[in-house]
Formats: C-alpha cells, structure tokens, sequence
C-alpha cells in the first residue's frame, strides 16, 4: 500500500514547500502529492490555492506575479514557494510525485517537464502520475503524453469518474476517502484502476480505508499508515 504524503509531510511542515518534500521523503513515503499553477511568466509554482494569501505573507493571484515577485514571498517568514523543479531536483528519482493540476494552462508545461526529466535526467514515466478535478485538464494530458499516468480525482461520483478513467485509459482513481466501500474498491480495482483516496489523517479513518484494501493513501502524516 502506497504512502503518499499529501502537500508533503503536511501535518509537520508548511504545505508544498521543499521542506514538506524533505520531511515525506525523511518518512520514507513511497509519494508526494502537490499543485501546481503557473506564474505571469509560466513558471509551474507548486502552490495550491489560486492566491497566495492563505499561505504566504502577500495577496494576488499566483498568475499575477512572475517567478521573481512570487519567490520575494514568504511561507512561515521563511521559506519561498518552490517551483515544481526544484521539486524534481529535491526528490531526484527517490518516491512517486502525484502532480496535481489547478491553475489554467498547466497540462502543456507539465508534460514538457516530464518529458525533459525523462529524456535528460534519467528519470521515467514511473515517477509519475497527473491528477485534477478539472477532467479536461486530464484530456488534455493524455492528448499530449499518453504514457503519463493519469488519476482521475473526485469528491461527487465514483461511477462518473470509473466511466471516464476507462475513456482516457487512466491509471487510478483519486477519490473522497468517504466515497469509498469495500464492494466499490473491489469493483473499480477489477476494472483494473488503482485505488488512491484522499485525505486520510485520523488513526481510526486511516485503519478503515486500509481494511478497504486499497492500493494507497493519500495523508498528511504518511508514517501513520
């Protein structure tokens, strides 16, 4: 069963920084999931809202601001928010990196990072899988890469999100850890789909989901699964 540590070691580091990526990595969790959008001058910002004003010490949206006015803000009066290359290079090949896609524009130039990490840096398509809640983004993705792994997220309906996974030949399904039973887990992994459900924090939510028997788990404390 996949460890995978939502925003990074979320529940010990401030979210999507390079620390949180540390941290997971620090608890030897098998993945990292993250979001990206893109800056005024299309650098891919590991940031989850569409502002900056929960997270940092500024306000705007994130593609108001260039790569530089984005780096002089601070998360926790001390750490800048990363771009998904300095991600990349922070994680180098050691876990699987769940990149979740948010801001306008992002399927195009997170496939080119991908392909260029393959091509030059000796990583490959393993180290990756591509979710969103936006399915066109996802389209998109398979349009342009389909060796990249596809995760089709969703808080609503399962059978929905099992009928497109199967249109766009995804490799899993993200779901609301409350959708899931044991008799939908079965059937959606019968249909050959991985099984990764979010957010599973509490002791109790996390042994539930594991009797699931799915396939991973999507936490802010990854050593407690």
């Amino acid at each position: 069963m996949l460890k995978i540590a939502h925003r990074g070691a979320k529940a010990y580091e401030p979210e999507n920084t390079l620390p949180a990526f540390q941290k997971a990595l620090d608890l030897n969790s098998d993945g990292i999931e993250l979001d990206v959008h893109l800056s005024s001058d299309e650098h891919i910002i590991v940031i989850h809202d569409e502002t900056i004003d929960r997270t940092t010490n500024g306000k705007g949206l994130v593609n108001s601001f260039s790569l530089a006015e984005l780096k002089s803000f601070l998360i926790d009066e001390k750490y800048q928010i990363p771009t998904l290359n300095e991600v990349f290079d922070l994680v180098d090949k050691r876990c699987l990196i769940n990149i979740e896609l948010k801001g306008l524009g992002t399927p195009s130039k997170v496939v080119s990072l991908i392909e260029e990490y393959i091509s030059e840096k000796n990583w490959n398509y393993n180290h990756f899988i591509i979710s969103s809640f936006d399915w066109n983004m996802l389209e998109e993705t398979s349009t342009l890469n389909s060796k990249i792994a596809i995760g089709v997220l969703t808080e609503e309906n399962l059978d929905t999100a099992l009928a497109f996974a199967e249109k766009i030949k995804a490799k899993a399904i993200n779901p609301d850890f409350h959708l899931l039973n044991p008799e939908n887990v079965s059937k959606i992994q019968e249909k050959g789909f991985l099984v990764l459900p979010w957010t599973v924090n509490s002791k109790e939510d996390i042994q539930k989901v594991k009797s699931y028997k799915v396939d991973g788990i999507i936490s802010d404390n990854p050593d407690k699964i």
